[in-house]
Protein backbone atom coordinates (compact mmCIF):
# COMPACT_ATOMS: atom_id res chain seq x y z
CA UNK A 1 0.00 0.00 0.00
CA UNK A 2 1.05 3.54 -0.60
CA UNK A 3 1.87 5.69 2.45
CA UNK A 4 -0.99 8.13 1.84
CA UNK A 5 -3.45 5.19 1.52
CA UNK A 6 -2.29 3.79 4.87
CA UNK A 7 -2.59 7.22 6.49
CA UNK A 8 -6.11 7.71 5.09
CA UNK A 9 -7.16 4.25 6.31
CA UNK A 10 -5.78 4.99 9.79
CA UNK A 11 -7.69 8.28 9.87
CA UNK A 12 -10.95 6.51 8.98
CA UNK A 13 -10.42 3.87 11.70
CA UNK A 14 -9.69 6.52 14.36
CA UNK A 15 -12.71 8.58 13.30
CA UNK A 16 -15.06 5.58 13.42
CA UNK A 17 -13.69 4.48 16.79
CA UNK A 18 -14.54 7.92 18.15
CA UNK A 19 -18.15 7.42 17.00
CA UNK A 20 -18.53 4.08 18.75
CA UNK A 21 -21.53 3.88 21.03
CA UNK A 22 -20.60 4.06 24.69
CA UNK A 23 -22.35 1.64 27.04
CA UNK A 24 -25.35 2.89 28.96
CA UNK A 25 -24.67 3.69 32.60
CA UNK A 26 -25.85 1.03 35.04
CA UNK A 27 -29.27 1.60 36.56
CA UNK A 28 -29.45 1.35 40.36
CA UNK A 29 -31.42 -1.49 41.89
CA UNK A 30 -34.84 -0.49 43.27
CA UNK A 31 -35.74 -1.44 46.85
CA UNK A 32 -38.51 -4.00 47.33
CA UNK A 33 -41.74 -2.12 48.15
CA UNK A 34 -42.92 -2.55 51.75
CA UNK A 35 -46.14 -4.28 50.67
CA UNK A 36 -44.12 -7.24 49.32
CA UNK A 37 -42.11 -7.75 52.53
CA UNK A 38 -43.67 -10.64 54.43
CA UNK A 39 -41.26 -10.94 57.38
CA UNK A 40 -40.24 -7.37 58.25
CA UNK A 41 -38.09 -8.53 61.20
CA UNK A 42 -35.33 -9.49 58.76
CA UNK A 43 -35.32 -6.00 57.22
CA UNK A 44 -34.84 -3.97 60.42
CA UNK A 45 -31.33 -2.92 61.53
CA UNK A 46 -30.28 -3.75 65.07
CA UNK A 47 -27.34 -4.12 67.41
CA UNK A 48 -25.00 -6.88 66.32
CA UNK A 49 -26.78 -7.41 62.99
CA UNK A 50 -24.96 -7.30 59.66
CA UNK A 51 -26.32 -5.94 56.38
CA UNK A 52 -26.86 -8.50 53.61
CA UNK A 53 -27.90 -7.25 50.16
CA UNK A 54 -29.85 -9.68 47.94
CA UNK A 55 -30.13 -8.41 44.36
CA UNK A 56 -32.29 -9.65 41.52
CA UNK A 57 -30.30 -9.16 38.35
CA UNK A 58 -32.13 -7.47 35.49
CA UNK A 59 -33.22 -9.66 32.62
CA UNK A 60 -34.60 -8.74 29.22
CA UNK A 61 -35.89 -12.32 28.92
CA UNK A 62 -39.68 -11.98 28.82
CA UNK A 63 -40.11 -15.54 30.11
CA UNK A 64 -38.54 -14.69 33.49
CA UNK A 65 -38.74 -10.89 33.66
CA UNK A 66 -42.18 -10.72 35.30
CA UNK A 67 -41.82 -13.73 37.62
CA UNK A 68 -41.72 -13.00 41.32
CA UNK A 69 -38.80 -14.64 43.12
CA UNK A 70 -39.65 -15.19 46.80
CA UNK A 71 -36.58 -14.89 49.07
CA UNK A 72 -36.18 -17.15 52.11
CA UNK A 73 -33.86 -16.83 55.11
CA UNK A 74 -33.35 -19.99 57.15
CA UNK A 75 -36.54 -21.42 55.65
CA UNK A 76 -38.76 -18.40 56.35
CA UNK A 77 -40.20 -16.42 53.43
CA UNK A 78 -39.12 -12.77 53.70
CA UNK A 79 -40.16 -10.99 50.49
CA UNK A 80 -40.81 -11.30 46.76
CA UNK A 81 -38.10 -9.89 44.48
CA UNK A 82 -38.95 -8.62 41.00
CA UNK A 83 -36.65 -7.81 38.08
CA UNK A 84 -34.04 -5.17 39.07
CA UNK A 85 -34.91 -5.01 42.77
CA UNK A 86 -32.84 -5.59 45.88
CA UNK A 87 -33.67 -6.59 49.43
CA UNK A 88 -31.62 -5.39 52.39
CA UNK A 89 -31.55 -7.94 55.20
CA UNK A 90 -30.05 -7.60 58.67
CA UNK A 91 -28.78 -10.92 60.00
CA UNK A 92 -26.73 -12.15 62.92
CA UNK A 93 -23.15 -13.04 62.05
CA UNK A 94 -22.69 -16.70 61.27
CA UNK A 95 -24.09 -19.27 58.89
CA UNK A 96 -27.53 -18.84 57.31
CA UNK A 97 -29.45 -20.38 54.43
CA UNK A 98 -30.63 -17.90 51.82
CA UNK A 99 -32.96 -19.29 49.20
CA UNK A 100 -35.14 -18.29 46.26
CA UNK A 101 -37.87 -19.89 44.20
CA UNK A 102 -40.56 -19.05 41.66
CA UNK A 103 -44.01 -20.45 41.02
CA UNK A 104 -42.26 -22.90 38.63
CA UNK A 105 -39.13 -23.70 40.67
CA UNK A 106 -38.52 -25.37 44.02
CA UNK A 107 -36.59 -23.41 46.64
CA UNK A 108 -32.88 -23.24 45.80
CA UNK A 109 -30.70 -22.44 48.82
CA UNK A 110 -27.10 -21.51 49.39
CA UNK A 111 -25.10 -21.63 52.61
CA UNK A 112 -24.32 -17.98 53.36
CA UNK A 113 -21.82 -17.04 56.05
CA UNK A 114 -22.56 -13.51 57.29
CA UNK A 115 -19.42 -11.69 58.38
CA UNK A 116 -19.15 -8.00 59.34
CA UNK A 117 -15.60 -7.87 57.90
CA UNK A 118 -16.65 -8.57 54.31
CA UNK A 119 -19.23 -7.58 51.71
CA UNK A 120 -22.37 -9.67 52.17
CA UNK A 121 -24.15 -9.74 48.83
CA UNK A 122 -26.12 -12.38 46.95
CA UNK A 123 -27.23 -12.31 43.34
CA UNK A 124 -30.48 -13.86 42.07
CA UNK A 125 -30.77 -14.67 38.39
CA UNK A 126 -31.94 -17.26 35.92
CA UNK A 127 -29.94 -19.89 34.08
CA UNK A 128 -30.10 -20.87 30.40
CA UNK A 129 -33.12 -23.11 31.15
CA UNK A 130 -34.99 -20.20 32.81
CA UNK A 131 -34.56 -21.74 36.28
CA UNK A 132 -33.94 -19.47 39.25
CA UNK A 133 -30.49 -19.49 40.82
CA UNK A 134 -28.70 -17.69 43.64
CA UNK A 135 -25.01 -17.16 44.32
CA UNK A 136 -22.80 -15.16 46.63
CA UNK A 137 -20.92 -12.31 44.94
CA UNK A 138 -17.88 -10.41 46.13
CA UNK A 139 -18.98 -6.97 44.94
Amino acid sequence: MRPHTVAAFALVVVTLAGCAESPAPPVPFRPVPADRIVAAGFTQPGDGLVLVDVRRERSANVIVRFRAAPVYVDGERVADLMNGEHLVLYLKPGEHRIGVSTQFDPVVEIRFVVDARRVNRASVGFDADDRVAIRRVAR
